[in-house]
């Protein structure tokens, strides 16, 4: 064979495989250089504050990012324990984490879920006004987590009714329990998220208060440590930019977001999903807006719930990687909060 004809091949088949090298590095330049495994906290029986971080799991956003993303499922009284002793990367309780700040704990808020209160208090159809709890039972979270500080603050504030005083407490770690304890009549009231409130209106229970109505609610914004935030602030970036892709999802995806919420919250009949869907579709965003922070602190700083009387409330932009934010935000073309 003519040594030319040889040459020239070889010189062919180099040029091919120069041209495909470069394809497979432009292909991953996007891609996330490594794998990295993180733990994400859920609260039991899920939550409706927490259905972006669902999406997140469910439709992928975690894993385009290089995120292989497990649940750890726990009371939120732990998994802010569990953030603050650094066993779980990314904790979505913004109420026990803000009460943790304000005593010391090095966290920071990161990126943001609910931007709406999703709480009621859900009670037997009989009731008509939130006086005539007054004696009655009423299932709560513990003292100090999310569900237990909403309707305490709220009744206390607007309704002065206060626990043990004017109203018995029972204790439940799970929403499922509140709403079996109710249609079993073991209990006259409860506080509930809008999907167990779906549900418990559903089985015939009324929904006497919506918490929205009196309190602004900043809902399942993720909470990490500053340790991690400052040794891993590129895993972190990654994070929120899957849970920005998550919270739009739910505004444009109605069935599939129906989907996840029937596998997370075990419901069956689609009529349930999708009113659940319709209280919640536009409830969510990654923003964590000043005013509703300052709100989430301030009802942290309660004589009900213990801060001293007259104590001023800190610098709260303190506590938000606020930079972080903004700098993920701008680079995907979003609105940044100032």
């Amino acid at each position: 064979m003519d040594l030319n004809v040889i040459v020239r091949g070889q010189r062919r088949y180099l040029a091919l495989v120069a041209t495909l090298g470069i394809a497979v590095i432009m292909l991953c330049a996007d891609r996330p250089s490594s794998a990295q495994s993180i733990k994400i906290g859920k609260t039991i029986g899920g939550s409706g504050f927490h259905i972006p971080s669902y999406i997140a799991v469910e439709k992928g956003m975690l894993k385009a990012e290089g995120l292989n993303a497990d649940f750890i499922s726990t009371t939120a009284g732990v998994l802010v324990r569990a953030a603050i002793a650094k066993e779980i990367e990314f904790v979505p309780i913004p109420g026990g984490g803000a009460e943790a700040m304000l005593k010391g704990a090095p966290l920071a808020f990161i990126v943001g879920e609910s931007l709406v209160s999703q709480w009621t208090i859900v009670t037997q159809p009989e009731f008509k006004q939130v006086e005539e709890l007054k004696g009655k039972t009423m299932g709560l979270e513990r003292p100090g987590q999310a569900a237990y500080t909403e309707a305490v603050v709220v009744l206390g504030k607007f309704f002065k009714m206060e626990p043990g005083k004017d109203y018995k407490v029972i204790t439940f770690n799970a929403e499922t329990d509140r709403v079996a304890a109710l249609i079993n009549k073991s209990i006259h009231a409860a506080i509930l998220s809008f999907p167990h409130a779906a549900r418990a209106q559903r089985a015939g229970l009324k929904i006497l208060v919506k918490t929205g109505d009196y309190i602004p609610r900043l809902g399942g914004t993720f909470i990490t440590h500053r340790d991690f935030l400052k040794e891993k602030r590129d895993v972190t970036k990654r994070f929120i930019r899957a849970m920005v892709r998550a919270n739009d999802y739910v505004k444009a995806n109605k069935q599939g977001t129906i989907d996840v919420i029937q596998k997370y919250f075990e419901i069956k009949e689609p009529g349930l999903a999708d009113g659940i869907y319709n209280q919640v579709a536009n409830a969510f965003g990654p923003e964590i807006p000043h005013d509703l922070l300052n709100e989430l602190f301030e009802s942290r700083t309660t004589p009900e719930l213990g801060w001293p009387a007259g104590k001023p409330v800190p610098d709260i932009e303190q506590f938000v990687a606020r930079d972080l934010l903004n700098e993920v935000l701008q680079e995907m073309g979003r609105k940044v909060t100032k």
